[in-house]
């Protein structure tokens, strides 16, 4: 698992937090008693939560303690828990189990999403969005840049990035289960200032795991 930079990740707070907004739109829970959110990084996605359903207990997991003690900084009020989503357990059923770009880092998705989807209580959610979009150019060109001659012999064997599975996947892994499957993709297109702004970007997420097996800071 890749390394976190509250303050890297947040240069760009507005495009990362949109799909959130978009996906906490499209929940049709009306009073949510209890709320957790995996993954919860500096807290933006939770903060999201929390202006729509302000009197729910909302509690942010997230295995960074970097990025837990820039929530806790921010909102206090909120329960923030250190833990890992491949390991972390409910001790009580929630009525909304919420992930914001976190579950693509998290393996076995034929295991974790069922999992996740048995801490929902009767009558709650399962909600969460991950990006699509390995296969775009910035991929391409961190994969071939690290197999290359000059800096094939910094990472050794191949560096392990996010992974998610096609949407028919999820559906075969929900239906059988949920009262009602919701599937969607939505293609995001943000404008930035220059090439130098694109890795920035990247620097905050994609690169991480590249950037860690060169111990480089971002």
């Amino acid at each position: 698992m890749p390394t976190w930079n509250p303050e890297q990740y947040l240069k760009f707070d507005d495009e990362r937090t949109r799909p959130c907004r978009d996906l906490v739109a499209r929940i049709a829970l009306d009073h949510p008693r209890r709320i957790v959110d995996l993954g919860c990084g500096p807290g933006n996605s939770t903060a999201v939560l929390a202006q729509r359903w302000p009197d729910a207990i909302l509690t942010g997991v997230d295995r960074s303690a970097e990025m837990i003690c820039a929530a806790r900084h921010k909102s206090p009020h909120l329960q923030w828990e250190e833990s890992d989503i491949s390991t972390w357990t409910a001790c009580e059923p929630f009525d909304l189990v919420f992930s914001n770009a976190a579950l693509q880092w998290v393996p076995d998705h034929h295991l974790t999403v069922p999992r996740l989807f048995g801490m929902v209580g009767p009558g709650g959610a399962l909600a969460w969005q991950v990006p699509a979009n390995l296969d775009a150019p910035a991929h391409h060109l961190m994969r071939e840049l690290a197999a290359s001659p000059p800096w094939r012999g910094h990472f050794g064997e191949t560096v392990r990035e996010w992974f998610v599975h096609p949407p028919h996947f999820y559906y075969d892994l929900l239906a059988p289960w949920a009262a009602h499957v919701d599937l969607w993709m939505t293609e995001y297109f943000h404008i930035v200032e220059s090439p130098a702004a694109i890795v920035e970007w990247y620097q905050g997420t994609g690169l991480r795991p590249f950037l860690d097996r060169l111990e480089l800071p971002g």
